[in-house]
């Protein structure tokens, strides 16, 4: 018995291969999407996009997709091994009038049930459903942790997320595995919060929002792209999944960061009264609440975050060197 142990373990080991995948990708043109396809043929992984289009056509680059109706190409979706689904209205772009919160519900709620819905009607669906969330689900929790097993919050956020991760119910019951990704604030010069900070700052009119005291959980477009990744690979996960850094930081820490980094003052806050009289209910929801998020589920998976802390991050998507040391 032990010689044949020892035998075993005396047989030089191949190194491990990922196997690869086909992977759709709905919203693929957005900020997320367009860096999370672009890692996917880097991969040399073959890549499918769910367009808006009718249901014709077959095998391709694009899947023709009714978010209305929710039907998907089944014959583009053949051999489609995980779709990751990240399609939804920008919800910084405008005032929250009522139109405009309906637009942010459907485009997440409405459309991922009807999209659930057509995989698992499907005879031979995708095996895995990578589903976009958001930190909003939390709410405005002070300096709380927040781990994956706490109750949504209350507000216009915590109350779409929750039905939003409630929609992929039906993929769920099918026996597809399902993750829900609660993604935090993207960093990227190419769109989001930073981008728009990015202006003021270097002008050297930038500042802490608010009281300043409010965390923020922020995650690096690249860590990013490869916790969506990590998500499609390992079998261990499904449900939701904080897609953070480990480090939050508060407005104040994040505006002194940034400014450091920019090699700019932040001497110009943006009171909340401010925020609140242009952005009106979106300022208290998206700058003004406090979510200090923890990625439990990835670290307890091994995920290692290329960019842990916040200097770290910023220096790597702006481009920007190290100070030298003093």
């Amino acid at each position: 018995m032990i010689a044949a142990v020892n035998q075993v373990f005396a047989q030089p080991f191949a190194p491990v291969v990922p196997r690869a995948m086909t992977i759709a990708v709905s919203g693929a043109s957005g900020l997320v999407g367009s860096a999370l396809s672009k890692a996917i043929i880097d991969r040399s992984w073959k890549l499918r996009r769910l367009v808006r289009g009718n249901s014709s056509g077959g095998q391709g680059a694009n899947i023709p997709w009714n978010p209305e109706s929710g039907l998907v190409n089944s014959t583009g979706l053949s051999g489609v091994d995980a779709i990751v689904h990240l399609a939804g209205d920008n919800i910084a772009n405008g005032r929250w009038t009522p139109a405009k919160k309906l637009r942010i519900r459907d485009s997440r709620v409405n459309v991922t049930q009807r999209l659930c819905k057509s995989l698992a009607a499907m005879s031979n669906p995708p095996r895995v459903l990578v589903c976009a969330s958001a930190i909003g689900y939390y709410g405005d929790r002070g300096d709380h942790p927040l781990g994956e097993s706490e109750l949504p919050g209350r507000g216009f956020l915590p109350e779409v997320c929750t039905q939003w991760e409630r929609a992929t119910q039906p993929a769920v019951d099918a026996g597809i595995r399902v993750v829900q990704m609660r993604i935090g604030v993207v960093l990227s010069p190419e769109g989001g919060a930073l981008k728009q900070m990015l202006t003021p700052f270097r002008l050297g009119l930038g500042g802490k929002i608010g009281s300043g005291r409010q965390y923020w959980s922020w995650i690096s477009l690249p860590d990013l792209v490869r916790s969506l990744l990590f998500a499609v690979e390992t079998e261990e996960l499904s449900g939701p999944v904080n897609a953070v850094a480990p480090n939050a930081v508060s407005n104040t820490e994040f505006t002194r960061v940034l400014g450091r980094v920019l090699r700019r003052p932040t001497l110009f806050p943006l009171p909340g009264f401010v925020a609140r009289l242009v952005l009106g209910e979106m300022a208290d929801e998206l700058l003004l609440s406090s979510i200090r998020v923890v990625p439990e589920r990835l670290q307890q998976n091994d995920f290692q975050f290329e960019h842990p802390d916040l200097e770290t991050a910023l220096r790597a998507v702006l481009n920007r060197k190290s100070s030298s040391p003093k």
